[in-house]
């Protein structure tokens, strides 16, 4: 049994009726005689909508015949069906917004089209430059593809459908691998693909198309785009985001990206100055912490700090010990931790003594004769192991 598909001669039919003429998976995947519903292919998701009051959840391409899984049961027979239209004219627009795109991208800069997805909120091309080197595309060179396709949607240029044989020359901007008969969708002037999707009337109907991102991949060009309503879409989110910035910031809008780039230069700057400050801090903490630390018989001051590990922490360690006779060891619980700080004349290499305490809890670490750090199991008596570090 071979699915007559309609959406190949009107893209635009919204509601038909067909008959199911084989059901499987307890009559939830449904074979009809012919279909206007769009299977995923090509890049392109599949459509939803309803058959006899079931929903379509899914348009499944098996070479020859469509299956169309559905929410709930459908008996054979005849059945109305209709096609969820906005999602429909939404792929459509995105579809023939690709092709317009790949084609001005390949005659502006020579760049090629290997793939194309479209998702639920924007679409990628994958391109390649005819070198690879040149691999890449500029502000200047995406605002020039931009404003070519709003050129060629200004002029509402129809988008045709027609059959031709493979073998035929048929100036295709992409070879098609396939043989027989193929379905060719041409923009005359702009394109000529080999595409069974489902595609607009003309372009006037694709709308405004932005490039809103470029990621380099394998030495190629990632694009993300959106046409149509999406491009509109984000238009006015990015216009409300500007609006917003501009009553936050107090000033037109056309002065909020000097004004945004400018505010965050200071912050990297006040931010360089509060960290430098912080270790200045706690490298005082540390001196002080050791002046306010009594010797014990051998000499040797010695401290135990609880709370996390970190750069401070850190800092405070190695600054309680470079004051000289001294001993410094730090507990953390979330995750269970220690780290050790030693004076050159303590008596004392941290590395070996931390590697050796940890080891006999069921830990690991190690570090230099200096500073040392290690992490013990869940349990494990904490203060116990400090009280171990410090010991001579």
């Amino acid at each position: 049994m071979t699915t007559e598909r309609l959406y190949y001669h009107d893209c635009y039919l919204r509601e038909f009726s067909a008959r199911v003429v084989e059901t499987a998976e307890d009559g939830k995947r449904v074979y009809l005689d012919r279909t206007a519903f769009y299977p995923t292919s090509g890049g392109q998701p599949f459509d939803t909508g309803a058959i006899g009051g079931a929903q379509v959840v899914d348009v499944v391409d098996e070479d020859n015949r469509i299956a169309h899984i559905l929410n709930s049961p459908l008996a054979p027979g005849e059945h109305e069906a209709s096609v969820d239209w906005p999602r429909r004219f939404d792929h459509m627009q995105q579809h023939s917004g690709q092709h317009m795109l790949s084609a001005v991208l390949e005659h502006l800069f020579k760049m090629k089209t290997l793939s194309f997805h479209m998702g639920a909120e924007s679409s990628t091309i994958e391109v390649r430059a005819a070198e690879i080197s040149a691999a890449s595309l500029s502000a200047t060179q995406i605002a020039q593809a931009e404003d070519r396709c709003a050129e060629i949607v200004a002029q509402a240029i129809p988008l045709t459908i027609s059959f031709d044989d493979a073998s035929a020359d048929l100036g295709l901007r992409k070879a098609s691998e396939r043989t027989g008969t193929l379905r060719l969708v041409s923009i005359e002037g702009v394109d000529r693909s080999a595409c069974g999707g489902t595609h607009v009337r003309n372009t006037a109907e694709i709308g405004p198309v932005f490039i809103r991102k470029l990621e380099k991949l394998r030495g190629n060009v990632r694009l993300e785009f959106v046409c149509g309503a999406r491009a509109l879409k984000s238009a006015k989110n990015d216009f409300a985001t500007l609006q917003e910035l501009s009553r936050l910031l107090s000033m037109p809008a056309s002065e909020t990206p000097a004004t945004v780039a400018a505010q965050m230069e200071r912050l990297k700057a006040f931010e360089k100055s509060s960290q430098k400050l912080t270790l200045e801090l706690a490298q005082l903490q540390g001196k002080e912490r050791w002046t306010a630390t009594a010797p014990d018989a051998d000499g040797l001051r010695r401290t135990i700090e609880h709370g996390p590990i970190d750069d401070l922490l850190r800092t405070r360690a190695q600054a309680f010990v470079a004051q000289g006779k001294a001993v410094f060891a730090a507990i953390s619980t979330e995750p269970p931790a220690i780290l050790l700080a030693v004076s050159s004349d303590s008596g004392l290499r941290a590395g070996e003594r931390v590697k050796a305490v940890v080891s006999a809890a069921g830990g690991r670490g190690g570090g230099n004769a200096a500073l040392a750090q290690g992490s013990l199991p869940a349990g494990c008596d904490l203060e116990k192991v400090a009280e171990s570090l410090v010991k001579i």
